[in-house]
Formats: structure tokens, C-alpha cells, sequence
């Protein structure tokens, strides 16, 4: 099972699918595979298993205290799986067609607001390289609405500032362009000027890089290394557990549509392949107007 399973996250990353995505697909699959070995101890034989196999690993999940939302994505995995074992001949009926998908109630995303999102905006030093290269960073997310691994992968060329756009490269190896404010535009020409500074180390200079944005080395900045340093100031800023560099993406998404924007050029911008991903955020926007209706409106608490 393990060729089977090497091949399928072979054509994951040929999709383009996210690291984390696929080392999670990985490790659904793993796990799947150490369960059936419960029933076939030396290998697994591919024409017994059945749907019930795979009902009974969702079951154990379960009764191991795993959440409908963990469960609904391992019983997808094994959807995606299977249906990749029988277009290639490895089986001759697939066992996860009629497997259900366990329903979960979609969490809605934290988000800041506005007010927080200028207080978040404005902790980086200006007097510091690093500060310059973290505002911008911040700056670009909250104005275009960019996922970390994107601004990771951000290359100099895919920004046109004159005209105020970033063509970014996002899941499933799909390409966009989004238009950046004019505070993200002047926060990253701000940085641009200073950007050669990080090539320095140590007083040798170190191999030029297209990436827009660098390590103290001149090296790329990693998606972890990039959530480590927006993590050290949304800790400032959140009241609450649960916000995340991620926060950001949804506090752009959500004042958009707070203050009328469209809800499919809100989806254009975010990438986001199905409009029901995107519609999140109304319910958002509208959970937030009703707050502020009940508190403004004269007559929303008198009862006839």
C-alpha cells in the first residue's frame, strides 16, 4: 500500500497542493493503512476491502474522541485516494464511493477589526530594517489578502507597483492578480530601498534572490519563519486565543464585504475556487451588523 499511497501524494504535488496539505493527506493515509493491518497482518488485499473497513476506521477515530471536522477530512482523503486507485488499475472497485462524509458545523474565522487591525499595522520600528520588512509584510497581506505561503513565494517581478498589482501563484498552481493598496504600495517601496541590507552576513555578501521578501541572511523567508514573526505581534494585539497570521486574510476578506464589496470579486481575490468558501464571510459581516443594529436601533429590543 505504501507504493500506492507514494504515488498519489506524487500527484498531489504535481497539483500544486500546499506542503501542509499533502503531508497531512500523508499522514491520513499512513494512519488508514496501520488500521487495515489489523485484519491483513502481512498486506493488505486490496479486493476485501470494503467501505466497511473504512467505516470502521472513521468509527475508531470517533471513539478516540477525533472531531466530525478531522473525520469528514480523512473520510475526503479516502475518497480522493481510492478514486486515484481505480482510474490507475490498482483496484477494480472502489470501497470509499459510498462513504459518507461526516457534517461539521464550519467554525467561523477570527478576525480583527478595523481598529485592531490599525493597532496590529503600527507596532512594527520604522528605525529598524526589520521593522520595514515586517510592516510591509503585514501590509501586503491585509491589502490583497494573500496567504502565507504565498508571500513566501513572492517574487520581485510579480509586483507592478505603478499599476498597484501582484500576480500571485495560490493553490492548485493557480495565478491571480490582485490590486494593493496604496499604504501597502508605499510600505513596500519603503522596503525595497533598504531590501539589499539583508544580503549582508556576517560582512559577506551572500547569493541575490528574486523573493521579495528575506531573512537576515538574504535568504528567502519561510512560511514558518513568517508566521514566527507576525505571531510576536498578534500577541500584542489579540484579546483572545485562536487568532493567527491567517487572522489577517480574514480581516481583509471581512472589511471588504463589511463596507459593500462585491462578494465575487471578494472570491477573485482570495483565490477561492467555490463561492461557498467565500460566503463565510458574509455571514460574518452580517453577525457584526446585527450586533450593531440590536445596540443602535430604538425599537430592536421593544417587544409589541
Amino acid at each position: 500500500m505504501k507504493n500506492e499511497i507514494t504515488l498519489f501524494i506524487r500527484t498531489l504535488i504535481s497539483k500544486g497542493l500546499s506542503e501542509n496539505t499533502i503531508k497531512a493527506y500523508e499522514k491520513d493515509l499512513l494512519q488508514l493503512e496501520n488500521f487495515l493491518g489489523k485484519y491483513f497482518p502481512e498486506q493488505v488485499d486490496w479486493d476485501k476491502i470494503t467501505h466497511l473497513y473504512l467505516r470502521d476506521f472513521l468509527r475508531d477515530l470517533s471513539i478516540r474522541g477525533r472531531s466530525n471536522r478531522t473525520l469528514s477530512r480523512k473520510a475526503t482523503v479516502m475518497k480522493s485516494f481510492f478514486h486515484f486507485c481505480l482510474k490507475n488499475g490498482f483496484i477494480r472497485k472502489n470501497p470509499a464511493e459510498k462513504l459518507k462524509i461526516p457534517k461539521f458545523e464550519k467554525k467561523l474565522p477570527k478576525f480583527f477589526t478595523e481598529k485592531e487591525m490599525e493597532e496590529l499595522l503600527s507596532i512594527p520600528d520604522l528605525t529598524s530594517k526589520f521593522g520595514i520588512r515586517n510592516r510591509a509584510i503585514m501590509e501586503l497581506i491585509y491589502s490583497s489578502g494573500l496567504r502565507i505561503s504565498e508571500i513566501a513565494d513572492c517574487k520581485l517581478h510579480q509586483l507592478d507597483l505603478n499599476r498597484k498589482l501582484i500576480k500571485v501563484r495560490g493553490k492548485g498552481n493557480k495565478e491571480r492578480i490582485v490590486p494593493i493598496g496604496n499604504v501597502a504600495v508605499k510600505t513596500i517601496k519603503n522596503y525595497l530601498k533598504i531590501r539589499n541590507q539583508f544580503y549582508s552576513s556576517e560582512g559577506k555578501l551572500v547569493k541575490r534572490v528574486e523573493n521579495l521578501f528575506l531573512s537576515k541572511s538574504g535568504k528567502p523567508l519561510s512560511p514558518n519563519e513568517l508566521r514566527e514573526i507576525l505571531d510576536r505581534y498578534i500577541r500584542l494585539v489579540a484579546k483572545t486565543k485562536g487568532y493567527s497570521p491567517h487572522s489577517i486574510r480574514h480581516s481583509f476578506a471581512t472589511h471588504l464585504l463589511a463596507n459593500g464589496a462585491d462578494l465575487r470579486a471578494v472570491q477573485e481575490m482570495l483565490g477561492h475556487s467555490n463561492l461557498s468558501t467565500t460566503e463565510i464571510y458574509t455571514h460574518l459581516s452580517l453577525k457584526d451588523l446585527k450586533k450593531v443594529y440590536e445596540q443602535a436601533h430604538p425599537r430592536s429590543k421593544k417587544e409589541d
